[in-house]
């Protein structure tokens, strides 16, 4: 049974205190992470009483609507560690460089302040990032620790791997694979030992689940999946700047290295494909701070590389086709399901559109070689009744399945077995 709100209903456990401990301000919700992030705290406050300390990357900084949900709401400037200490650590500890990369004396002595102060049901890390803050409470409070729920946003030892297998390829990125292997190796041991010491450990995908709990027997992730705000992304926004047709787009953080990864490859050996049948076309990289290896595609005429935008909506009301040439990674895709909710045809890679469960043809296209890549991208473009099929039936999955009212209320049995 549902609500009227399309939300389903949910017998809410007892009212818990729950404290988010967030690696990036949620707000605002420019990325994967701040994304899930703030509509995890946004549905859970509905039934429970929230607090949120958070790491902030830029100030000054605005809290928006968590500043009316989240009582207490801290905020500690991230760390800035230099790439010398972090070789440092590669070179003189076992532990990979996520066990460091936000360790800041600033944040515990926050974290403590506050449990002091406080009292919590519940603390919900989110991201492995910041498992080693869980463990010092743990050491804090003893058996007065609350319950820790860990929410791993990546099976993150999967991504490296699937990055030491791209990068192996390339006698030039051999330096790159070295590193991924070795955070390979430390990652799943880190990963294995931070889930066994959770009370509760979330996923954001089956395949994420599979491959934590293929860590160790007592792992056992409640599959929590990313969502999307069916109300804001939806069929039929405007061509508002307007592009230049056929458009092909593809949005995300520009220095994230599965999405760099995805350029490089997609420009180098797809783009000329489909430029070969359809030299009209014109390609779109929606997202901030470029990474200098993208520099090639800011100099190709046919493609604009935009850099930060406040706003991508304008870029899915004018695409034609919109690709997720992903070669690594994990979890399931912000931007794939805001894609579908927008009613756009899409082609992906699989690994791109992992965790969103279908067969290629149902609502998009998958393809994982540069040829049928390119093939599956001119097919969208020269039919428009595939296009129209693939945007309908996207649509419709993504309300049916990952609305964020529908997902969030999983986490109720969760909190209420702890």
């Amino acid at each position: 049974m549902e609500a009227r709100d399309g939300a389903p209903h949910t017998a809410p456990s007892r009212r818990r205190r729950i404290l988010f401990l967030t690696p990036q301000l949620p707000y605002p919700p420019e990325q994967g992470a701040a994304i899930r992030n703030l509509n995890l705290v946004t549905q859970v406050a509905q039934r429970h009483d929230v607090a949120l300390l958070s790491f902030t990357q830029e100030a000054p900084c605005t809290a928006g609507p968590l500043e009316g949900l989240c009582r207490p709401l801290g905020m500690v400037p991230a760390p800035q560690h230099k790439p010398a200490q972090r070789l440092r650590t590669l070179l003189t500890t076992a532990s990979p460089d996520m066990a460091f990369r936000l360790r800041s004396d600033a944040f515990a002595q926050a974290l403590l302040d506050l449990l002091s102060v406080e009292s919590f049901d519940i603390v919900q890390i989110e991201g492995v990032e910041l498992a080693p803050y869980g463990l010092m409470i743990r050491e804090w409070l003893g058996e007065d620790s609350p319950a820790l729920v860990l929410d791993e946003h990546n099976a993150e030892y999967v991504l490296q791997r699937r990055a030491f297998e791209a990068d192996i390829r390339k006698p030039g990125r051999w330096h790159a694979a070295a590193y991924s292997w070795a955070q390979w190796r430390r990652l799943a041991r880190f990963e294995r030992q931070v889930c066994l010491d959770a009370d509760a450990v979330v996923a954001v995908s089956e395949a994420d689940a599979a491959a934590l709990r293929a860590l160790a027997p007592g792992i056992v992730p409640l599959v929590v999946p990313n969502g999307v705000d069916v109300n804001r992304f939806h069929p039929n926004l405007p061509d508002a700047l307007p592009l230049e047709h056929p458009a092909v787009v593809f949005t995300g953080r520009m220095d994230f290295r599965p999405n760099v990864d995805a350029m490089e490859w997609f420009h180098e050996r797809i783009w000329p494909l489909i430029r070969a049948q359809r030299p009209d076309a014109r390609l779109y990289v929606v997202g901030k701070a470029p990474h200098a290896a993208l520099s090639p595609l800011a100099l190709d005429p046919s493609v604009t590389v935009t850099g930060y935008v406040a706003d991508v909506l304008p870029y899915f009301g004018g695409a034609d086709v919109y690709v997720v040439p992903l070669r690594m990674g994990g979890g399931t895709r912000l931007k794939v399901l805001e894609a579908m909710a927008a009613g756009l045809p899409l082609v992906s890679t699989t690994i791109g559109a992992e965790g969103i469960a279908g067969e290629s043809g149902e609502y998009l296209l998958l393809a994982d070689g540069a040829q049928a890549f390119a093939d599956a991208v001119l097919d969208v473009l020269h039919k428009p009744t595939l296009r129209a099929r693939l945007g309908a039936a996207a649509r419709r999955y993504v309300v049916q399945n990952y609305d964020w009212r529908r997902i969030v209320p999983r986490l109720e049995p969760l909190y209420a077995a702890l």
